[in-house]
């Protein structure tokens, strides 16, 4: 079996749909329009199986420093074989490419998340001037994010989680995973 990660194409789009269909279906994941999706096509990275799409995520920026890992999906045939970690591995390095500093996910799979370094986030730690803008956004992501109201209903009891990125800005070195940084006292 030949594992590749690589950058989605439009082509892999009705694949990835596909993919997400039962997980919406049973209310893990949250629906995305097809046309979202193709929106969002340079966002996503996917794992292909001897040519078949067996896995896919997405990286969609927030902020100058802020990113959320979205849509990870692996189907159930191929699980159990590190596809997801792998997958979250690569839009890890995607992020840290791109400069940002802070990872944020909304999911069910705490231990999985738990396990590439992702904490409990009880406070998204946004200064006001960037909760102001990001307010603005239309983005269903920023607004769980930030935990705002109009999107409660739609959170489907996931946890917010963060990854926290080294950053040192005045060498323009990429950031790099910290280690020991936690949001939830009972994560210590």
């Amino acid at each position: 079996m030949a594992l590749l990660i690589r950058s989605a194409r439009t082509s892999d789009i009705q694949a990835i749909r596909d993919l997400i269909t039962p997980y919406v279906e049973e209310r893990v994941l949250l629906g995305k329009e097809l046309v979202v999706l193709y929106e969002a096509t340079q966002e996503f990275l996917v794992a292909e199986l001897d040519g078949r799409v067996v896995g896919a995520g997405a990286l969609h920026i927030f902020w100058e420093d802020l990113a959320e890992i979205r849509t990870l999906v692996v189907d159930r045939t191929a699980q159990g074989h590190g596809i997801g970690h792998k997958l979250v591995s690569a839009l890890i390095e995607r992020g840290r490419t791109i400069g940002v500093w802070r990872i944020f996910c909304l999911t069910f799979e705490v231990d999985f998340f738990t396990r590439s370094g992702f904490t409990r986030m009880l406070d998204p730690g946004i200064d006001p001037d960037t909760y102001v803008e990001l307010v603005r956004s239309p983005d269903e992501g920023v607004a769980e994010f930030l935990e705002l109201q109009r999107v409660k209903q739609n959170t489907l009891g996931n946890t917010r989680m963060i990854l926290h990125l080294d950053h040192d800005s005045s060498n323009g070195d990429a950031p790099r995973a910290q280690q020991g940084r936690f949001d939830d006292p009972a994560d210590r």
